[in-house]
């Protein structure tokens, strides 16, 4: 996903020089993701794309890393599920696939919880000033 912590996400990956790859359903999302020079993913076409990558970090709270698309994750590959509840990891088949997956919702407020409350700050913000508009 490309919402608040998946750009924050994105952007700090790229900053310790990760090629990042953004997935995500809404195409505004992934026309954000390829003018930050991100590549960009439909989530339909995820699956096959998946066996590529060396860590996995999924931030969207609905079920995108199920049992199908967890059959194509190579199984050196980290996964990390920062999406609040109910997650978006089909945990029951990763462990059965030997996955290697940490769950950690409200990690970011967790371990950085001033840059996180900002941002959570400035969301309202901007929301307050399209609603008076």
């Amino acid at each position: 996903g490309f919402g608040r912590v998946g750009k924050l996400t994105a952007h700090r990956m790229r900053a310790l020089g990760a090629r990042v790859t953004v997935a995500a359903a809404d195409y505004g999302d992934l026309a954000w993701a390829a003018a930050y020079n991100y590549e960009s993913i439909r989530l339909e076409e995820l699956a096959c794309e998946l066996g590529g990558f060396q860590l996995i970090v999924n931030t969207i709270p609905a079920q995108v890393l199920d049992a199908r698309r967890l059959a194509w994750v190579d199984p050196a590959v980290f996964i990390l599920d920062l999406a609040s509840a109910p997650g978006g990891v089909d945990l029951i088949r990763g462990e059965e696939l030997g996955l290697h997956i940490l769950q950690a919702p409200g990690l970011p407020g967790r371990t950085a919880p001033v840059t996180a409350a900002a941002a959570i700050r400035d969301s309202i913000y901007h929301i307050l000033r399209e609603l008076e508009e």
